[in-house]
């Protein structure tokens, strides 16, 4: 097959106008025998090719064969289309040319020749140059030519190639290129050209390659392409383009394959503008003007195999507008003002290979969208959640939203290690203080109280990330293939849950904390400071405001949709556009509504420390708090003004600046405390005294052990009776 590729891109080369059908239809032939021949495989997986194996999408181009016949390895770029085909076939073509002699009798001056054919590139050439008649391609590149008279070229009969582009052209005869019966490539590209006359390709009957590109073209007539009968591709780039001949296009180029129109105006298609192009295998109208499509545009072009519809203004595609498009290989819709797309819109492509959905939104989003093409390898998305809905795609763009990626939850080893140091942090920081604060006996045993409920707000942030840290083993390697059932589930609501509980518990008691400190200094001789019933019934109110805040966004998925699994570690952060407006709301409440009010109080102990001369413990409590919170409201900020934010932001956001809080509240409220440092002096002088006491005691012991050891050896040693030895008793009887 590869060596049958080769002669056909050769023959595409010099111009044969049904090889892109034949390659295609080749191609389809041998897609749908791999397919017939291939097993299903599960989600996440693709097949080996022609073998009844499958193996995992991070398999996929990693540089090991892990199918027997390296499949996995193959089709690892993007080259579905048919223009890297054609790129590399010219390329490789170029590179095997070798220096030939020439056989023309007039050469002008600063041209090059090899064999019949003549390249004037750059010379500052006026005028089209006279030479030998048996000339076949002509190449007159980045020179000075104004206009093409009439017969400018009519005394080359055999000319196959012309190459004009880059002169500035301004005027084509009507007659220019007369007599060129022969001719198969004409290039007209980066000229100034504003009108074509009717008839102008009238004799050109075997061109199959018109190449218009960057000229102020505002139209063209259903005459001007007269003659074109064998003209298989069509390129008129940045021509500044309004219409479309209203006669349908290919009704003078029947052979019309390969139509490339980017970057005009054109504002509207009718149905009839393709009905007889039904030899068109590539269709480019990428950065027009279009509006809208109706559903049978496309219905004729039963071999289409690439559509490029990028960077229009289409709002709404109909349902069916793709059903006749049987074997489309590349579709590119990216860039549209889509505001929805149908279920089934994508049911009838069952031979695409890449889907190019950048740039658009996809608010109701399903898994059945693209189930049924299931031969697609490649999916640009705009959002890398929406990868979660293609699960058997080898690749997905874009690969990770700083967060999480197309194998594992968390992207990369920093985030993977760092979640797990977080969490043992947290949750040993506030459980040390717990217990130093059961141990030391406090003054102030209410406040005591209310630094210990704080510690346990404070160790539900820990446990958050324990639970991120095992749901990242769990998924590792195959994230993508559970990453929606990971978001919709429970569990991960559950976890959302913990960490605005803690969250938000822990800014409500630290403004309590704060507001309560600056009473009880600023007035301490009022009945303000509270009472033991009064503690208790505030620390309960904080639970339960902060158990509703974050249970709310619960209760009602239609006003909310999925508030905390938006991302993989379910954290409510970062708005999207996508986000329901009352989710939005309730985001901005929370988080620039209540939480900045948390933090204006705490302003208020730099104040203290400068009235009162309160300890300096204050200045670090604040710059914390400072620290952990300000980024969280500028990336609320921006995410509301729609302004782009980089994935990682939020994941460090997430995984570092939110759990800082948690860490260092209950340690800077106690560490620094006066008490705590006398306290723990005198626990340590304690503990010391005791260590000294037990070891002297051992000490002691082990002397009075010894001494008995030795009295009792001593005794034994002198008065032991002597008892004869038996040779003298035999000898004494």
């Amino acid at each position: 097959m590869g060596s049958i590729k080769f002669v056909l891109s050769f023959c595409c080369w010099l111009g044969s106008p049904i090889i892109l059908p034949i390659y295609l239809a080749l191609s389809t032939v041998k897609a749908a025998a791999m397919v017939a021949l291939e097993t299903d495989c599960p989600l996440g997986h693709f097949p080996c090719g022609n073998l009844s194996t499958c193996v995992a999408q991070e398999h996929h181009c990693n540089g090991h064969p892990d199918c027997q016949n390296g499949a996995d390895e193959e089709n690892c770029g993007d080259n579905s289309g048919w223009a890297d085909f054609f790129d590399q076939t010219v390329k490789r073509l170029d590179l095997q040319r070798a220096p030939r002699p020439c056989f023309l009798q007039h050469v002008p001056d600063g041209c090059e020749c090899a064999k019949t054919e003549l390249q004037c590139v750059q010379i500052n050439l006026t005028a089209v140059p006279q030479v030998s008649r048996n000339l076949t391609s002509l190449s007159l590149k980045g020179n000075k030519i104004g206009r093409l008279p009439e017969d400018a070229f009519i005394k080359y009969a055999e000319l196959q190639r012309l190459f004009l582009q880059n002169n500035c052209i301004q005027t084509v005869s009507s007659r220019a290129f007369s007599g060129l019966y022969k001719l198969q490539k004409l290039v007209l590209g980066q000229n100034c050209i504003t009108l074509l006359s009717p008839d102008v390709f009238r004799d050109l009957h075997k061109l199959d390659w018109l190449i218009l590109d960057d000229n102020p073209l505002v139209s063209i007539s259903k005459d001007t392409f007269t003659g074109l009968r064998s003209l298989f591709f069509l390129s008129m780039v940045s021509c500044s383009l309004l219409n479309l001949p209203r006669e349908n296009l290919c009704v003078r180029m029947p052979s019309l394959s390969w139509v490339d129109f980017d970057q005009n105006e054109i504002e509207t298609l009718d149905d009839s503008t393709l009905m007889t192009c039904g030899n068109l295998t590539v269709l480019s109208l990428r950065a027009n003007r279009i509006t809208s499509l109706p559903e049978n545009t496309f219905q004729s072009l039963r071999i289409l195999g690439e559509l490029d519809l990028s960077s229009n203004s289409i709002r709404e595609l109909p349902n069916k507008i793709f059903k006749d498009l049987k074997s489309l290989k590349v579709l590119n819709v990216s860039h549209n003002p889509l505001g929805h797309i149908h279920p089934g819109q994508f049911y009838h492509l069952v031979q695409l290979q890449s889907l190019g959905l950048e740039g658009v939104d996809i608010p109701d989003i399903q898994t059945q969208m693209f189930l049924p093409m299931r031969n697609l390898s490649f999916i640009y998305f705009k959002k890398f959640q929406y990868c979660s809905y293609a699960p058997h795609v080898r690749k997905c763009r874009p690969n990770s939203d700083g967060i999480s990626s197309f194998e594992d939850l968390l992207a990369n080893t920093v985030l993977r290690v760092s979640v797990w140091v977080m969490a043992f942090i947290t949750c040993f920081g506030n459980l040390f203080v717990i217990g130093m604060r059961t141990v030391i006996r406090a003054e102030n045993t209410l406040h005591a109280l209310c630094i210990k409920v704080l510690c346990c707000a404070d160790g539900l942030m820990g446990v958050y990330l324990f639970f991120v840290g095992v749901s990242d083993v769990k998924f590792r390697g195959e994230y993508n293939r559970n990453a929606q059932a990971w978001m919709d589930s429970p569990e991960c609501r559950a976890l959302g849950f913990l960490a605005m509980l803690s969250s938000e518990v822990s800014v409500l008691l630290i403004t309590y904390l704060t507001l309560e400190r600056f009473l009880v200094i600023v007035f301490p001789f009022s009945h303000l400071r509270p009472g033991k019933r009064r503690t208790v019934a505030v620390l309960a109110s904080v639970w339960l405001l902060g158990f509703c805040i974050a249970a709310v966004p619960l209760l009602d998925d239609d006003l909310f949709g999925n508030y905390y699994g938006r991302n993989g570690v379910c954290f409510p952060l970062h708005s999207e556009r996508a986000e329901k407006p009352t989710a939005r709301g309730y985001t901005t409440g929370v988080f620039l509504g209540l939480n900045l009010t948390g933090v204006n109080a705490t302003a208020l102990r730099s104040r203290l420390h400068k009235d009162v001369a309160v300890a300096n413990r204050f200045f670090f409590i604040v710059f914390s708090d400072a620290l952990c919170w300000l980024p969280i409201f500028l990336v609320k900020v921006l995410s509301l003004l729609e302004v782009e934010i980089p994935g990682t932001i939020t994941s460090w956001v997430v995984i570092f600046v939110l759990p800082i809080n948690s860490a260092l509240n209950p340690i800077l409220y106690t560490l620094t405390t006066s008490v705590f440092r006398e306290q723990g002096e005198q626990l340590l002088c304690q503990w010391q005294r005791l260590m000294t006491t037990r070891r002297d005691r051992k000490s002691l012991s082990s002397s009075a052990i010894y001494g008995e050891a030795a009295r009792q050896t001593f005794f034994h040693q002198d008065y032991r009776p002597t008892v004869p030895a038996p040779e003298a008793a035999t000898k004494w009887t």
